[in-house]
């Protein structure tokens, strides 16, 4: 079977979204292609307003609507502790536990040699700069339990430690090798309740 050249191009696109193949990716655009228009047009329009309407907080790196996010502005939130995590994502798999009341610091990934992500390319100088502040008494490093995330949390305690500020990471409740962002709501409340020091 010839695919048309527009339906080749929706499948080449959606197949770069993580975790979807190419047999997906064309399941997934032959779907769009039978939709309703109306259908269709609330498609297109959340994805544009995904990339118009929302960005980053300028405090935490937080997915935000604002200037600075809702945790960021809440003056319910505890500013003496850090929660420093890989992705936006991850905030939202630890707020959706309620059990942490802290604040937040997304790096925008892990420290990758392999594939050219270093200190530069992540937000750890920015996190360096919110610790100057005398309130932040611990920083909790809510990393994945894999390689580079076990070497991002190492690398960020030793810069963290001569500041005079708590370094602590949470329990090993989730599997090693596991995303943080597709664990339970209980592992991970049991994971941030366990965090250890470092």
């Amino acid at each position: 079977m010839i695919i048309s050249e527009p339906l080749q191009k929706a499948i080449e696109e959606l197949s770069k979204f993580p975790g979807i193949g190419k047999k997906t990716a064309q399941r997934l655009a032959l779907h769009l292609l039978k939709s309703s228009d109306d259908n269709f047009s609330n498609f297109v329009d959340s994805i544009l307003d995904l990339k118009k309407k929302l960005r980053f907080c300028s405090i935490c790196f937080s997915i935000t609507e604002f200037e600075i996010c809702s945790v960021c502005s809440s003056p319910k939130r505890d500013r003496s502790l850090i929660c420093v995590v890989e992705e936006p994502s991850d905030i939202l798999a630890i707020e959706k536990t309620n059990e942490y009341n802290g604040i937040y610091h997304s790096l925008g990934g892990v420290l990758s040699p392999l594939t050219g992500i270093g200190h530069e390319q992540l937000k750890i100088k920015e996190l360096l700069e919110r610790l100057k502040d005398e309130i932040v008494k611990e920083v909790i490093l809510a990393m994945n339990p894999d390689t580079e995330g076990d070497t991002t949390s190492l690398y960020l305690a030793k810069l963290i430690k001569p500041l005079n500020v708590k370094v602590s990471r949470i329990a090993r409740g989730l599997p090693i090798g596991g995303d943080l962002e597709f664990a339970d709501e209980a592992t991970i409340s049991k994971a941030v309740l366990g965090r250890i020091s470092l």
